[in-house]
C-alpha cells in the first residue's frame, strides 16, 4: 500500500468514524488501518473475505463493525463466528481496557487472528479457535455478524451471555419471524437501525437480553 493511497484511507476512514460519533485518536486510526492492510495481503492468500478492495473494506468491514462501538457495554466482550475478526478487532482497537474473545472455528482464520493480535499488539485480545457451541465463559456483552439467526445464534451460544450482558446482533433487515423465533430465556430488547457511513444497504443490531427468569436459572 503506497503512502498516497494509506493517506486516502485514512482520510475516508477518519470522515466515517466521526460520521459515526466516534472520536479515537489518530493511534488508534494507524492501527485499523494497519489491520485493513493485513488483513488485504492475507486475504490474496486465505480468502478470508469476499471484499477484495481497501477502499470497498473501510465501509463493509471497518465502518460496519465500529457502528456498535457505542452500544458495547462492560469489561468483557465475546465475538462469535467472528471470521476475520469483524467486529471484534476494530473494537478491541478503540476499547483497549476491554477484554475481546475471538471466537471462530476455521483454522486458517484462527491463523490470521492470532497474527493480526500479535502484529497489532492487542493486549486485550485473544483468540480461541473453537466452535460457538463448545466455548466457555461468560462475557458482560456478546458481538455476531449474521452468521446465523438470531434464533440459531443463541441457542449456539446464548450460555456465554452473563446474566446481566448484551447481545448485539449485527443483521440486514430482520423479519419478524426471525425476532419471534427465539430460545426460552431470551429476548429481544429492541431493534436498533445502524446508519453505516459509504455502506449503502441497510444494517440493523438486535439487542438481545436474558429473561429475568433465564438470570435466576444461570
Amino acid at each position: 500500500m503506497s503512502i498516497a493511497d494509506r493517506a486516502n484511507l485514512y482520510a475516508r476512514l477518519q470522515a466515517g468514524i466521526a460520521e459515526l460519533g466516534l472520536a479515537p485518536g489518530a493511534e488508534a486510526l494507524e492501527r485499523l488501518l494497519d489491520y485493513l492492510e493485513l488483513l488485504t495481503r492475507w486475504n490474496a492468500a486465505y480468502n478470508l473475505t469476499a471484499v477484495r478492495l481497501p477502499q470497498d473494506m473501510i465501509a463493509r468491514h471497518l465502518l460496519d463493525s465500529l457502528a456498535v462501538a457505542k452500544l458495547v457495554r462492560g469489561d468483557s466482550l465475546a465475538d462469535l463466528g467472528t471470521g476475520a475478526g469483524l467486529p471484534g478487532i476494530p473494537l478491541a482497537i478503540l476499547a483497549p481496557e476491554r477484554l475481546h474473545v475471538l471466537i471462530d472455528s476455521n483454522g486458517k482464520k484462527a491463523r490470521f487472528l492470532r497474527e493480526a493480535v500479535r502484529t497489532l499488539g492487542l493486549t486485550n485480545a485473544r483468540v480461541e479457535q473453537t466452535r460457538v457451541e463448545d466455548a466457555r465463559g461468560q462475557y458482560a456483552c456478546i458481538t455476531a455478524r449474521a452468521f446465523a439467526t438470531l434464533g440459531e445464534m443463541l441457542r449456539l451460544g446464548g450460555h456465554l451471555l452473563a446474566p446481566d450482558g448484551i447481545w448485539l446482533a449485527l443483521k440486514g433487515l430482520l423479519k419478524k419471524e426471525e425476532i419471534l423465533d427465539l430460545p426460552a430465556g431470551f429476548i429481544v430488547a429492541d431493534v436498533t437501525p445502524l446508519a453505516v457511513p459509504g455502506l449503502g444497504a441497510a444494517r440493523q443490531v438486535a439487542i438481545i437480553r436474558k429473561t429475568r427468569t433465564q438470570d435466576q436459572a444461570a
